[in-house]
């Protein structure tokens, strides 16, 4: 995901980076001129991670360089820290996500997948952030072709974001803002992005559920 963004964001100017891992991608951000933390009001001129995983070349652009700085986990994950940057964008993805907005994103039911790492220390800090802007993107269904977006989780699956601070949900399909929405109106926006064939049975299970 952060390469696949990082891509479309090279021709843009001013950006910060304040992340929990420091990727590939984000170097080549740093290293085309498009990130420079100009324009942050949070550590101001410096890329702020928590650690850094990437390629060689990301290592080699790092040593030494005063733009980036790596400080413990607890301090660049901790939301109210998060919270201080002005105009913050967080960008997670999920396993699965109910229609009233609930996102697993470390359990498929019971069965443990990943860890839940910064995620929701993001969506949270996001949440409270000066014209903050929580982004959850995934594809509307997996490799084997199940769907992402279901009716309800998967019995046993781990909450990972809380419904009320999930705000931009985003598929292939389309993108939904459900900040200030009901639970119908959750429901009807992300049916609309789900894929085509499962709408209808999404529907007739939102109906049942009486969401609707």
């Amino acid at each position: 995901m952060p390469d696949a963004v990082a891509e479309h964001l090279k021709d843009r100017h001013d950006l910060g980076l304040y992340t929990e891992m420091i990727g590939s991608a984000m170097g080549d951000l740093m290293e085309c001129g498009a990130v420079n933390n100009s324009k942050k009001n949070f550590y101001r001129n410096r890329t702020i991670g928590a650690f850094m995983w990437g390629n060689q070349h990301l290592y080699d652009f790092a040593d030494g360089n005063p733009m980036i700085e790596i400080l413990p986990i607890r301090y660049v994950n901790d939301p109210f820290n998060i919270a201080k940057n002005n105009n913050m964008v967080s960008l997670n993805t999920a396993l699965e996500i109910d229609l009233t907005g609930q996102i697993a994103a470390e359990s498929i039911g019971p069965t443990q997948y990943s860890g839940s790492g910064g995620g929701f220390c993001f969506t949270l800090g996001t949440y409270y952030a000066e014209h903050g802007k929580g982004i959850m993107a995934f594809t509307s269904r997996t490799n084997k072709g199940l769907p992402k977006i279901k009716a309800q989780l998967t019995p046993g699956a781990i909450v990972t974001h809380q419904r009320n601070y999930v705000q931009y949900v985003v598929t292939e399909y389309g993108c939904v803002n459900l900040r200030g929405m009901d639970v119908r109106e959750r429901a009807k926006a992300l049916i609309s992005i789900a894929h085509p064939d499962d709408r209808d049975a999404l529907d007739a299970a939102a109906r049942e559920l009486c969401y609707y």
